[in-house]
Protein backbone atom coordinates (compact mmCIF):
# COMPACT_ATOMS: atom_id res chain seq x y z
CA UNK A 1 0.00 0.00 0.00
CA UNK A 2 0.93 3.51 -0.71
CA UNK A 3 1.95 6.56 1.86
CA UNK A 4 -0.82 8.16 -0.56
CA UNK A 5 -3.38 5.10 0.28
CA UNK A 6 -2.65 4.98 3.72
CA UNK A 7 -2.91 8.51 4.35
CA UNK A 8 -6.39 8.60 2.95
CA UNK A 9 -7.66 5.52 4.38
CA UNK A 10 -6.33 7.31 8.05
CA UNK A 11 -8.31 10.33 7.31
CA UNK A 12 -11.31 9.04 6.52
CA UNK A 13 -11.48 6.54 9.99
CA UNK A 14 -9.97 9.93 11.50
CA UNK A 15 -13.25 11.40 9.62
CA UNK A 16 -15.91 8.49 10.58
CA UNK A 17 -14.52 8.91 13.95
CA UNK A 18 -15.30 12.38 14.55
CA UNK A 19 -18.52 11.68 12.65
CA UNK A 20 -19.56 8.94 14.81
CA UNK A 21 -19.23 11.07 17.99
CA UNK A 22 -21.94 13.69 17.16
CA UNK A 23 -24.98 11.02 16.73
CA UNK A 24 -27.81 12.44 19.18
CA UNK A 25 -28.38 9.86 22.67
CA UNK A 26 -32.33 9.71 23.25
CA UNK A 27 -33.14 8.91 26.79
CA UNK A 28 -36.56 8.41 28.68
CA UNK A 29 -37.05 9.55 32.08
CA UNK A 30 -40.06 9.28 34.51
CA UNK A 31 -42.95 6.75 34.45
CA UNK A 32 -43.74 4.52 31.48
CA UNK A 33 -47.46 5.10 31.33
CA UNK A 34 -49.33 3.26 29.16
CA UNK A 35 -51.95 5.60 27.40
CA UNK A 36 -55.21 3.00 26.88
CA UNK A 37 -54.77 2.08 30.77
CA UNK A 38 -54.44 5.97 31.43
CA UNK A 39 -57.81 6.61 29.86
CA UNK A 40 -59.28 3.27 30.95
CA UNK A 41 -59.46 6.12 34.66
CA UNK A 42 -62.89 6.84 35.20
CA UNK A 43 -63.90 10.18 37.64
CA UNK A 44 -66.24 8.73 40.37
CA UNK A 45 -65.83 5.15 40.00
CA UNK A 46 -61.96 4.73 40.79
CA UNK A 47 -60.09 5.70 43.62
CA UNK A 48 -56.82 5.50 45.24
CA UNK A 49 -56.08 1.84 45.17
CA UNK A 50 -57.57 0.99 41.78
CA UNK A 51 -55.22 4.11 40.43
CA UNK A 52 -52.26 2.56 42.11
CA UNK A 53 -52.74 -0.60 40.95
CA UNK A 54 -53.85 0.60 37.07
CA UNK A 55 -50.85 3.23 36.98
CA UNK A 56 -48.56 2.22 39.80
CA UNK A 57 -46.95 5.14 42.20
CA UNK A 58 -47.11 8.49 41.15
CA UNK A 59 -44.25 10.07 40.13
CA UNK A 60 -44.66 12.73 42.96
CA UNK A 61 -48.09 14.57 44.67
CA UNK A 62 -48.90 17.83 44.83
CA UNK A 63 -46.69 20.03 47.62
CA UNK A 64 -49.56 21.87 48.58
CA UNK A 65 -52.51 19.77 47.52
CA UNK A 66 -52.03 16.11 48.34
CA UNK A 67 -54.63 14.34 46.77
CA UNK A 68 -53.21 15.10 43.30
CA UNK A 69 -50.93 13.00 41.89
CA UNK A 70 -48.70 13.01 38.83
CA UNK A 71 -47.65 11.15 36.24
CA UNK A 72 -44.41 12.88 34.93
CA UNK A 73 -42.66 11.50 31.67
CA UNK A 74 -39.99 12.99 29.56
CA UNK A 75 -38.04 12.05 26.08
CA UNK A 76 -34.66 13.58 24.92
CA UNK A 77 -31.82 13.60 22.68
CA UNK A 78 -28.56 15.09 23.30
CA UNK A 79 -26.32 15.62 20.94
CA UNK A 80 -22.04 15.43 22.08
CA UNK A 81 -21.47 17.19 24.93
CA UNK A 82 -24.98 19.80 24.84
CA UNK A 83 -27.34 20.27 27.04
CA UNK A 84 -30.56 18.15 26.39
CA UNK A 85 -33.33 19.20 24.82
CA UNK A 86 -36.94 17.75 26.02
CA UNK A 87 -38.75 16.12 22.71
CA UNK A 88 -42.07 15.02 24.45
CA UNK A 89 -43.37 15.21 27.79
CA UNK A 90 -46.27 13.73 29.07
CA UNK A 91 -48.01 14.46 32.54
CA UNK A 92 -50.97 12.72 33.78
CA UNK A 93 -53.00 14.63 36.38
CA UNK A 94 -55.14 12.54 38.70
CA UNK A 95 -56.78 14.99 41.35
CA UNK A 96 -58.90 13.00 44.18
CA UNK A 97 -61.54 13.98 46.66
CA UNK A 98 -61.52 14.12 50.43
CA UNK A 99 -63.15 10.76 50.53
CA UNK A 100 -60.30 8.91 48.02
CA UNK A 101 -62.20 8.55 44.54
CA UNK A 102 -60.99 10.35 41.36
CA UNK A 103 -62.56 13.33 40.40
CA UNK A 104 -61.11 14.55 37.33
CA UNK A 105 -57.82 12.77 35.02
CA UNK A 106 -56.26 15.39 32.94
CA UNK A 107 -53.37 14.81 30.44
CA UNK A 108 -50.81 17.71 29.84
CA UNK A 109 -47.62 18.09 27.81
CA UNK A 110 -45.02 20.17 26.80
CA UNK A 111 -46.17 23.36 27.77
CA UNK A 112 -45.32 23.13 31.32
CA UNK A 113 -42.07 23.52 30.94
CA UNK A 114 -40.46 26.20 32.62
CA UNK A 115 -37.26 27.76 31.18
CA UNK A 116 -35.41 29.10 34.13
CA UNK A 117 -32.86 31.93 32.85
CA UNK A 118 -29.83 32.79 35.12
CA UNK A 119 -29.64 36.71 35.87
CA UNK A 120 -25.83 37.14 34.65
CA UNK A 121 -23.28 36.60 37.73
CA UNK A 122 -24.90 37.45 40.63
CA UNK A 123 -27.84 36.65 42.50
CA UNK A 124 -30.27 39.98 43.42
CA UNK A 125 -30.45 40.69 47.11
CA UNK A 126 -32.06 42.77 49.26
CA UNK A 127 -29.93 44.77 51.48
CA UNK A 128 -26.75 47.15 51.85
CA UNK A 129 -24.53 46.55 49.04
CA UNK A 130 -21.08 45.88 50.86
CA UNK A 131 -17.54 45.50 48.74
CA UNK A 132 -15.04 42.32 49.50
CA UNK A 133 -13.33 44.35 52.01
CA UNK A 134 -15.77 45.54 54.15
CA UNK A 135 -17.03 41.84 53.90
CA UNK A 136 -13.54 40.63 54.61
CA UNK A 137 -13.07 42.89 57.54
CA UNK A 138 -16.75 43.99 58.76
CA UNK A 139 -16.36 41.54 61.60
CA UNK A 140 -13.38 42.51 63.13
CA UNK A 141 -14.50 43.71 66.41
CA UNK A 142 -18.37 43.52 66.52
CA UNK A 143 -17.74 39.54 67.75
CA UNK A 144 -18.47 39.77 71.36
CA UNK A 145 -19.01 43.06 72.29
CA UNK A 146 -21.58 44.26 74.32
CA UNK A 147 -25.01 45.64 73.23
CA UNK A 148 -24.37 43.92 69.75
CA UNK A 149 -27.61 40.94 69.44
CA UNK A 150 -29.00 38.90 71.89
CA UNK A 151 -27.28 38.31 75.51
Amino acid sequence: MTVAKSAGLLSVLAAAALVSGCTAYRAHKGAVVDPQLAIAIQPGIDNKDSVAKTLGRPSFTGQFTPNDWYYVSRDTTQFAFGNPRVSKQTVYLVRFDPAGNVSSVGQLGKEWIFAVSPNGRRTPTLGRKRGFFEELFGNIGTVGSVGNGPQ
